[in-house]
Order: structure tokens, then sequence, then C-alpha cells
């Protein structure tokens, strides 16, 4: 059945897919478009470039996207179900248990193995980009010029500016006349209407309505989806950003302590960030723990999707006219160079802190383009070097 290979297969990933957005990223691109093949290049860089410019978390949106493609609705949901459930039912667990045995050295040595498996995987995905997006000077410069900036500026706001820019001069410098044997194709996506899907959008408008109305309900089910709903309505790029306006949101509910104690159990298992929220809501909804985890969860990841669907249909026929193919082209350009800028920090800065890890990053990624191992022999490679570095 097509929604259990769908979820299967964003199961398998979210349960090694450390090192944050930018390596979700390259994982769903190996899986997906190198191995699987559920769509190709050019259509999954068009969906990494919508996820930029829609609040929510961009990886798990992106996932979201390859399963609908692949499944529909259904589909959608079945990968955002498989990839979040093991760092959904991680930080549920841990918060209503101990974690003391995050401590174990031998534990601590197969995370910073994995994190390390991240840089690899980063890199790879990078490379590839560049080489699929990048071919053209003007490309290989936004690419440049957005690491360059994002690098020294690593701001949200910079993010936002550093896009917007770089759809500019794609419009300026990367639109062309199409081939003679494009024209056809050109002329059958322009007579396509652009339908964007009003009712996804009202639900999306909806929710945040009720947000505001509920967000004063004092230590009700209502507070707890209304705060985690506008947090997911307002953070672009996902992701360590979503960090600060969880705290504005619920800091009130939970200790300082409690808080930062939830942000570092999230960074050190694998899947997206925003599971967070599973920890969070966890330890507000004490009367019901896992109803909490489920209503935080749920409501933060839903606007991002809601927004998603809300032009995904049309997204491909919009993409191909040539303003729009150009600016794209642009955005895809800065996309390669955010992975660059996000490659150095926090992927490498964070996990590479020996020549020791410096060389097994080197042999990983020997290993991934001589040899080609499956992503498991990696993991589980990777994993137990950590672990036994540790020990030694």
């Amino acid at each position: 059945m097509i929604y259990w290979q769908i979820f299967t297969r964003f199961l398998a990933l979210g349960l090694v897919s450390f090192g944050g957005p930018a390596a979700h990223i390259g994982y769903f691109r190996k899986a997906f478009v190198e191995e699987l093949q559920w769509l190709d290049d050019k259509r999954y860089a068009s969906l990494v470039a919508l996820s930029q410019f829609m609040p929510g978390p961009g990886s798990s949106q992106v996932g979201f996207a390859i399963g609908y493609h692949r499944g529909g609705l259904l589909g959608g949901f079945a990968a955002f179900v498989g990839f979040t459930l093991p760092s959904f039912l991680l930080l549920f667990l841990l918060a209503v248990t101990s974690a003391k045995w995050l401590d174990m050295p031998a534990v601590q040595g197969m995370i910073h193995g994995l994190k390390l498996l991240a840089v690899v995987i980063v890199a790879d995905a990078t490379l590839g980009m560049f080489k699929q997006f990048c071919q053209r000077s003007a490309a290989q410069l936004i690419a440049a010029f957005t690491a360059i900036t994002l690098i020294i500026f690593p701001a949200m706001a910079t993010q936002i500016l550093v896009l917007l820019v770089a759809a500019f001069v794609g419009v300026m410098t990367l639109n062309r006349e199409p081939k003679t044997a494009d024209i056809d194709q050109l002329a059958q996506f322009q007579a396509q209407p652009i339908k964007l899907n009003y009712v996804w959008l009202a639900v999306f408008v909806l929710g945040l309505i009720a947000s505001v109305l509920l967000i004063d309900k004092h230590h009700s089910l209502g507070q707890v989806f209304a705060q985690f709903y506008q947090v997911g309505s307002l953070v672009f790029g996902g992701g360590h950003v979503v960090l600060p306006l969880l705290e504005s949101n619920v800091g009130e509910l939970v200790s300082p302590e409690r808080f930062l104690t939830g942000y570092a159990l999230a960074q050190a298992i694998p899947g997206p960030m925003f599971a967070l929220a599973a920890f969070l809501g966890a330890d507000i909804w004490l009367e019901s723990p896992i109803l909490g985890a489920i209503v935080a969860t749920l409501a933060i990841f839903l606007p991002g999707f809601l927004l998603m669907l809300v032009g995904l249909k049309s997204w491909h026929a919009i993409s191909q006219r040539p303003v729009i193919s150009a600016a794209i082209g642009g955005v895809n350009a800065a996309v390669v160079g955010l992975l660059f800028a996000a490659l150095y920090s926090p992927v490498f800065t964070s996990a590479v802190l020996s020549p020791v890890d410096m060389g097994l990053v080197v042999l990983g990624f020997a290993l991934l383009k001589i040899i080609k191992p499956h992503i498991v022999v990696l993991v589980a490679g990777f994993a137990a070097i950590g672990a036994v570095i540790t020990l030694i």
C-alpha cells in the first residue's frame, strides 16, 4: 500500500536524521530523488524554494510536500507522522521520565558520530545542488553571496532579505528565452489557470483567529493549541529559529531550566526541532501529558502544512513561467548558499571538534561518493565509531 510505503520510508529517516533542517534536506534528496526517484531534482528544488518563503518547519514542509506529491493528502500526513514520530515519542518519554541515560559516554559518543555523519550528508547535498542549480556564473555568484552573508550575519531577517534579493537578481540575470523544443510545453503551462486552494487558506486563517480567541483561556488545552499554533504561523526557517518564539509564548508556563533542558534534548535526537513541542506540551498539560504533547505538536506543525497546501498543486505550473522560473532559479542558487552556510554553522562547528573528527568526515564523504553504501550502513557505522572513540 502506497501510504504504508511513504510512512515507513519517512519513519526510517526520522530515526536517523540528525543535524537539523539542512541535513534533513540532504537526507530527503538522497532518499527520494537519487535512490527512489519519486521526483526529480528540479521538482525537489522547487519544493525547497517554496518552503523557504512559508512560515513553519522548513524541512518537515518539504517532507510533507514529497508525501503529498506521492500520495495526495493522506500521503503528506503519512510522511509527517513517519518523520516526526520517533522524535515525538523520545521527547515525550524524556519529559515524563528521567533523561540520565543521555549522559552515558557511549550514548554521547553515538550522538557525536551521527553529528559527523550529518556533516557528510549536508556536504553531499550542497555539492549536488550546486552542480544542478549553479551552472551559470550569475547563479554561482548568488550562492557565494548568500553563503558569505549568512555566515557573517546569521539572522533570520538576513535570510529572508537574501532570498528576496536572490529572487530579484534571478529575474534580472537568469531570465532567458525558452528553447524551441520547450515552447509548446511552456504554452501549455501558461494556459493553465493558477488556482490557489482558498479552502486551506480559510482553514489557516480560522486557526489563527481561534488561537487569538483561545490564547487567554488559562489552564486549558485551547490555550496550549493557541500558543503553539501562533508559533508555527510566525516562525520562518524552522530549526533553531523556533526557540525565541517558543520561549516568549510558553516561557511563563515552564521554568527556564526545564525549557533549556527540552531544547538540549531536542538537539540530541533525530528529527525536526519543532518536535520540542511534544516535550513542552507534556510539561504544560500535567493532567494528561500525552494529550498535551499531541495537541502542542499538531498545533505547531499545522500552519506550515496548511500554507503549503494553498499553493502546492499550482506551484509547478507557476514555477514554469519565465519570470517566476528565473526568480526560482535565483532562490535555488541562494538555497545552495544557505546550505553551505548551514554546513559551516551549526553543522560543522558543532560536530567537528578534533583532527580525528575531520578525518572521519573525509572518510565518510569518500565512502559515500565512491562505494555509495546504503544510508543505514553509514548510520550504523558512524554511531558505532563514535561510541568506540568515546570509550577508548
